[in-house]
């Protein structure tokens, strides 16, 4: 069997898990969660900045982290950002 898929909140594209980053919601404030290991529910997204802008575009941190209220993705644009 291949690797689990997980769909990217930002496409909505269906991709193998390794090809995306996890997030979650710590202190309302959506993290990157480098080593899957973090607890809480978690969503995925491309590393990619179309894909995080699109995301915050359509506002679905909040939603696919279940957050009960506005929550801050400032930290995942930033990952998103930076040089490879």
């Amino acid at each position: 069997m291949g690797e689990p898929t997980r769909t990217c909140i930002g496409c909505r594209q269906a991709r193998p898990w390794g090809e995306l980053v996890r997030i979650v919601l710590a202190d309302s404030r959506v993290v990157v969660d480098e080593q899957r290991r973090e607890p809480g529910r978690g969503a995925w997204v491309h590393p990619s900045r179309d894909c995080v802008e699109q995301a915050d575009r359509r506002r679905a941190w909040g939603r696919a982290l279940r957050a009960q209220g506005p929550v801050d993705a400032a930290a995942v644009i930033a990952f998103a950002e930076r040089p490879v």
